[in-house]
């Protein structure tokens, strides 16, 4: 039970994170609550986190298959540990170099909020890389297996970090931009912070397969 707690917690905050810095979905979030209130920025958000959680399945699937393939798996550490580090410095870097400035929004229309969150989510293919990601990541370090159980967590984690953080654009983020802007800073810190604590644990894990194939 511990251990479906800690993969709920880790893949929770990693989909919260991943849609912290602005872009497509969340800011139209934003935009629809302005436009046409509260519940229907909510209704958008549902509607995005529904896809969410097929992207997600999906990216299990492909790391379900990848992980088979142990050659795979080991060049996939090696490029996950190139990548998070130079991600870790790019978060880094922004979170230095950021500075407020007012966000343009993406207009909308007056109606189909659950449809809308639906349709520009499916535009959105980047989670099913991002996820496949984490769930090998998970895979290799330990923290799940591919049972059912595990799998159903992970993707309900996944959904349920990607609407908390779209409720929050929708409740918050038109009340100040400015502030916004201060909370997209410190979420590439925080971004850049993950990143260094995965570098960690890939090396951790490509020390461990290097010592048992010794």
């Amino acid at each position: 039970m511990t251990d479906l707690i800690i993969l709920f917690f880790v893949t929770f905050s990693a989909a919260l994170l991943g849609v912290v810095p602005p872009g497509l979905i969340n800011i139209t979030a934003a935009k629809i609550s302005t436009q046409k209130g509260k519940l229907n920025g909510v209704i958008f958000a549902i509607g995005a986190s529904l896809v969410v959680l097929l992207q997600a399945f999906v990216a299990v699937m492909i790391s379900k298959y990848l992980y088979h393939n142990q050659q795979i798996i080991d060049v996939l550490l090696k490029v996950a540990l190139v990548i998070f580090g130079l991600l870790g410095i790019y978060f880094f870097i922004i979170a230095r170099k950021k500075k407020e400035k007012r966000i343009r929004m993406v207009k909308v229309s007056k109606k189909g909020s659950f449809f809308k969150g639906i349709f520009l989510a499916m535009l959105n293919v980047l989670p099913i890389p991002y996820f496949a990601g984490l769930n090998a990541l998970w895979r290799v370090s330990g923290l799940m297996e591919f049972s059912t159980l595990d799998i159903a967590v992970f993707i309900f984690a996944a959904g349920l970090g990607t609407f908390s953080m779209l409720y929050m654009y929708v409740f918050y983020f038109d009340k100040s931009q400015s502030q916004s802007g201060q909370f997209s800073k410190y979420s590439d810190y925080i971004l850049s912070i993950l990143m260094l604590v995965l570098v960690i644990i890939t090396l951790i894990r490509i020390f461990y397969n290097q010592e048992t194939v010794v």
